[in-house]
């Protein structure tokens, strides 16, 4: 690409008024231009072959199916190089830290001013990171070693469903006393004492979704 050509960009979002709405932005600078969209991440892992953009904007909630962290890995274990802009409702601090491993550049809520949104499609271009200080605010209080395994995951959400010990043993094929421990070992990672404040955790720092 020379410098005169136009920034590719992929706007990756599951409403077509959101994506419509990001067309516009984008389209107020002559310096970029959308050539492709996808309304779910498997679509936007297909649509990244087909035109490989060079700034992809994601959303995280992406129903059904493949989430936008999901997608931003798969994408890129297959094109290391490709540059992503979070832009998301999703502002917990779990959210946040999962979306820059995966490897994304930059992180933007929604309500995000136009003209910083383009800015930052800019300079993620340039290789820059833009961590806006209220995103980074919110990562800088997530506890240290709070991270849970995949087996934590999938009992934390079965915790957030309202599943009795009962119901997670046999959802998962273990004992209940197993169920018991892994609750323990969530406990004392989230910091809470029992299932209520779990789930209000588990919610506000969007570890898991509803």
């Amino acid at each position: 690409m020379s410098k005169t050509d136009p920034i590719h960009i992929m706007v990756v979002d599951d409403h077509p008024v959101v994506r419509r709405g990001l067309f516009a932005i984008i389209g107020l600078d002559a310096g970029m231009r959308v050539v492709a969209e996808a309304a779910s991440g498997e679509e936007a892992v297909k649509m990244f072959r087909q035109h490989e953009p060079d700034v992809t904007l994601m959303d995280l909630r992406l129903q059904p199916g493949m989430g936008g962290v999901e997608a931003i890995a798969a994408i890129r274990e297959e094109f290391p190089a490709s540059k992503f802009v979070v832009l998301t409702t999703y502002d917990g601090d779990e959210d946040i830290y999962r979306a820059l491993q995966a490897g994304a550049q930059a992180y933007l809520l929604k309500g995000t001013l136009d003209h910083e949104v383009r800015e930052t499609i800019k300079a993620v271009h340039r290789g820059l990171r833009r961590i806006p200080t209220p995103v980074s605010d919110r990562l800088s209080v997530r506890p240290p070693n709070s991270e849970l395994t995949p087996r934590e995951l999938e009992v934390l959400q079965l915790i957030v469903n309202g599943k009795s010990n009962k119901e997670l043993a046999d959802a998962l094929g273990i004992t209940e006393n197993t169920v018991k421990w892994f609750t323990k070992i969530i406990f004392n990672k989230l910091d809470v004492r029992d299932r209520t404040q779990a789930t209000t955790a588990a919610l506000q720092r969007g570890i898991v979704h509803l």
